[in-house]
């Protein structure tokens, strides 16, 4: 038997987790990831020691790899073909060089399904029914805020809470506002518009006086706003190479940015869950692990993961023109 043959595996060896069940999202710093006795592991070096790490590749959705990493080729192969999305991001979970996007390493395979793809292009070469699935992709994020911020109890405590009248009013407002844009641009405004306000709330929560949003700050809320954020696209980019729909396919960001189609699907809890907590996190001077820690959890707690997949299926699966 060949050493190749020794590490390889078929994806149905392992016990199938469906990536919207998937618990974790790893990022990594200072560390060397490998493939050892049939198991991908990290490796971290210190004076007196060097220690190993396993990596539940089958319920793992993606790998952030940051400064000071490296990883190999056997490590790759079977993170592949357990169907691990691996990114490449600077420290912290954010870019190296600002305004660099991650470029995610999607696993290689031929048998995804057909049917979601096929039915997403449908209706996308249609400029008003690709509008009408922008919209209802703004429906989805406006309507997870409501949920999401009508029950979690810390949340609430720091003014998140869509269960008051300033804020069920503003909901509300945009989803009207939402109807009413007779095209992609004006809604990427209003979108751009309904952030801003959810900054300023933000602000006067958290008593961030004077909080502006900028992409190279150095202060706290920026920084966890950029990291909190690729944490989000890491998951996008999971739903759309799972259910097999090339990132160029986008309805909102189509002509505004690369891999769109991923920045589209994170929208859906981005604003929901990372805008929140990252002044929240800042306001409580918590470190980068702390506040990654916080995301990762209410990803999981609000089933993020879930939420993507199950909307965009029913965008691709619209039965209205089919």
């Amino acid at each position: 038997m060949t050493a190749y043959q020794a590490n390889y595996f078929n994806s149905s060896d392992l016990k199938t987790i469906l990536h919207s069940k998937r618990a974790n999202i790893y990022y990594l710093e200072y560390c060397r990831v490998m493939q050892k006795g049939g198991r991908v592991l990290y490796l971290t070096e210190s004076e007196k020691e060097n220690l190993y790490y396993n990596i539940p590749i089958a319920n793992t959705t993606s790998i952030l790899l940051g400064t000071g990493t490296s990883i190999t080729q056997a490590a790759m192969r079977m993170l592949s073909q357990a169907g691990v999305l691996v990114g490449f991001c600077g420290g912290g979970g954010t870019p190296l060089l600002m305004g660099v996007q991650i470029e995610w390493l999607t696993p290689q395979s031929e048998y995804r399904p057909t049917q979601y793809v096929q039915g997403w292009l449908s209706w996308w070469w249609d400029d008003d029914k690709r509008l009408l699935m922008a919209k209802q992709l703004q429906t989805a994020r406006l309507a997870f805020m409501k949920d999401v911020w009508g029950r979690d109890k810390d949340l609430r405590q720091w003014g998140f809470d869509s269960k008051t009248e300033p804020m069920t009013s503003l909901l509300s407002n945009y989803q009207t506002q939402v109807l009413r844009q007779n095209g992609v641009n004006d809604l990427l405004t209003l979108e751009g518009r309904m952030t801003k306000e959810l900054y300023r709330i933000a602000s006067v929560n958290t008593n961030n006086a004077g909080f502006s949003r900028e992409h190279d700050g150095i202060d706290k809320a920026n920084a966890f706003l950029n990291h909190g954020n690729y944490l989000a696209y890491g998951l996008g980019a999971t739903t759309a190479w799972v259910l097999g729909i090339p990132h160029g396919f986008a309805v909102m960001h189509g002509k505004t940015r690369r891999g769109a189609l991923v920045f589209d699907i994170a929208d859906i809890v981005k604003d929901t869950i990372v805008l929140p907590l990252a002044f929240i996190c800042a306001s409580e001077n918590a470190t980068e692990s702390e506040f990654r820690q916080e995301c990762l959890n209410y990803f999981t707690t609000y089933q993020a993961l879930d939420v993507m997949f199950d909307t965009v299926k029913a965008m691709a699966l619209n039965k209205e023109w089919s």
